[in-house]
């Protein structure tokens, strides 16, 4: 499990998009959303790069925690 932050996550809404985003590519993934701490974890058999352009794609600045 990764986990990344996401900066502007900043609501449900948020966290749908981002949800979408990664199932689309991944529809196996499972992610565990922490909104207060804005932080994502996501189980998936996609790189940590292939996740992170998923997300980037709908305009969320993320970036893997403690990097």
């Amino acid at each position: 499990m990764t986990t990344f932050i996401v900066n502007n996550m900043t609501c449900g809404s948020c966290a749908r998009h981002i949800t979408h985003a990664v199932k689309a590519l991944d529809p196996d993934a499972t992610l565990a959303i922490d909104l207060p701490s804005r932080q994502v974890n996501i189980e998936s058999t996609k790189t940590t790069d292939e996740l992170i352009t998923a997300i980037r794609a709908m305009d969320y600045d993320v970036a893997i925690a403690n990097e």
